[in-house]
């Protein structure tokens, strides 16, 4: 999913857990889904804004070429102004975007 894209919020918005958690069963397994998702998401952007910074980064920086970087602040305003990574993982599953399982309820019980 692209995040740039998303149709996430910019604030936070109340929501219901009990009836979120209604697809995994579980309050805590619904919070631990959305926050390994958000994890990977936060991974993703930090990535992509590391690479588009490495494009301005000089070995012999001198204190007016810092200063005066107009085009590095507007890359990290934009990154600043996205929905937060917690708030796109939430809608992603909110929207049935995300796929999960959990292995210790898919293994055959041997008892």
């Amino acid at each position: 999913m692209d995040y740039k894209k998303s149709n996430s919020p910019l604030n936070t918005v109340t929501r219901d857990m009990v009836k979120m958690a209604e697809d995994s069963g579980n309050v805590y397994e619904t919070v631990c889904i959305i926050a390994k998702r958000a994890n990977q998401i936060s991974m993703e952007m930090k990535h992509d804004l590391e690479k588009k910074l490495q494009e301005f980064a000089s070995l012999n920086d001198n204190l007016e070429e810092i200063s005066e970087n107009r085009e590095q602040i507007e890359i990290s305003r934009y990154y600043e102004k996205l929905p937060k990574p917690t708030l796109i993982a939430t809608q992603e599953y909110v929207e049935h975007k995300i796929h999960f399982r959990n292995p210790v309820k898919d293994k055959p019980n041997l008892d």
